[in-house]
């Protein structure tokens, strides 16, 4: 179970001044390509589950990631989620032809196949794609992820971290914001939905 607090920036010069406030906290910068697949019958996305390709830099490091059972409340996202490397090789063949996603050999996709049923040639459509740029933090204990998600329709700016105890670092965050005037909200979708939406809420 993932456990993690998401805020929304209202816009870019929140994006700016929040990196640059937390620039010499700075650890790394991901540029992401996100993919996403679902059963040709939507066997996924009607439980609820969203399986995808990260991958990062290029083809630097390709992740696929299965996901369900998402609930977002007040800025705090609780998700099932299992992740595992696979070989970038692999992961751009599958995203040119998805048919090859029922013939991968790893340990998520086995999920895939037996709790989902998706199986075979015809069992997997490839969905459309955003990409994102992650800047790591390491802040007052905290690891702080802040996006620039570049959707076709719109840019999204968040910050999310992963923590045990989500109030706690709400409640560091919003403290950070408020003290500096950064103008934000709570997040109240995932990615995937907006992306799936098509619109920003």
């Amino acid at each position: 179970m993932e456990v993690e607090v998401k805020l929304r920036l209202a816009n870019a010069e929140a994006h700016r001044q929040v990196t640059a406030l937390l620039s010499p906290f700075h650890v790394i910068t991901h540029h992401q390509h996100n993919h996403f697949f679902d059963g040709a019958a939507s066997e996924l996305s009607s439980r609820r589950a969203t399986l995808r390709f990260r991958f990062y830099n290029d083809d630097e490091r390709c992740v696929v990631s299965l996901k369900a059972k998402g609930v977002l409340v007040n800025g705090v996202r609780s998700v099932e989620e299992d992740e595992e490397d696979l070989d970038p090789k692999i992961g751009r063949d599958s995203v040119d032809e998805p048919g090859k996603l029922g013939f991968v050999d790893s340990r998520i996709m086995g999920r895939v196949k037996e709790e989902f049923g998706v199986v075979g040639k015809n069992g997997f459509v490839g969905l459309e794609d955003f990409r994102n740029v992650m800047n790591v933090y390491e802040w007052k204990g905290l690891k702080l992820e802040v996006d620039e998600t570049g959707f076709d329709f719109e840019t999204l700016f968040e910050i999310e971290c992963e923590s045990s105890d989500p109030e706690e670092a709400k409640r560091i965050l919003e403290e950070f914001l408020k003290e500096n005037d950064i103008d934000y909200s709570y997040s109240i979708a995932s990615k995937f939905s907006i992306f799936r939406s098509g619109k920003l809420p």
